[in-house]
């Protein structure tokens, strides 16, 4: 019965909040996104894909494993949709985030072409498969947890707070890198 009385109970909105976890794990999720791209043209392209006699052919296959992850979003979309509806779009964030963060961690991990031949190209797809499934729901999901705490005549605002992270998170991955390219040395970079 207090089950009930509390399903029952409307909750308290928390617009700012919202819109500062939205933004935070837009920025996180879309951080690990947009990482990738530039490892790719940078250094997935060397340690992943083989030697080829055409150049250039390497950094089109690991740019290909970019758009994967785009090619896979609306997948992801039919697949997060209805496990928010079902479980809370809390849930779809909490996975997402999760699947987000342990699929960038195992790119780091996974061993190189010249380590175990094609199969790391094939698993460095899996793990941007993943990525791509993640970005997917959780866009979607903040933007929705946003405008369900958000005041009437502030929804917009509130809820552009999602793009805005997803915009952070991006320059933010690029920023990262600057750095890296400028002082490493090539063998520390590949490593």
């Amino acid at each position: 019965m207090s089950n009930a009385i509390e399903e029952a109970r409307p909750t308290k909105k928390t617009p700012l909040r919202a819109a500062l976890s939205s933004w935070t794990g837009s920025a996180l999720e879309y951080y690990d996104f947009a990482v990738y791209g530039t490892a790719a043209a940078l250094v997935l392209n060397t340690l992943f894909f083989p030697e080829t006699t055409a150049p250039g052919i390497a950094i089109l296959l690991a740019m290909g494993t970019v758009g994967v992850a785009y090619v896979v979003r609306p997948l992801g979309a039919l697949i997060m949709g209805p496990l928010g509806d079902r479980f809370g779009r809390k849930f779809v964030l909490m996975l997402t985030l999760f699947m987000m963060g342990v699929s960038t961690f195992i790119v780091g991990c996974l061993p190189t072409y010249d380590q175990v031949g094609m199969l790391a190209p094939i698993l460095l797809v899996l793990c941007r498969i993943i990525q791509g499934l993640s970005a997917s729901g959780e866009q979607a999901s903040a933007i929705s947890v946003s405008l369900e705490h958000s005041e009437e005549k502030k929804r917009s605002w509130t809820t552009s707070w999602t793009l805005h992270g997803t915009q952070a998170g991006t320059l933010l991955a690029t920023a990262v890198f600057i750095p890296f390219t400028a002082f490493l040395p090539d063998e520390a970079l590949f490593s």
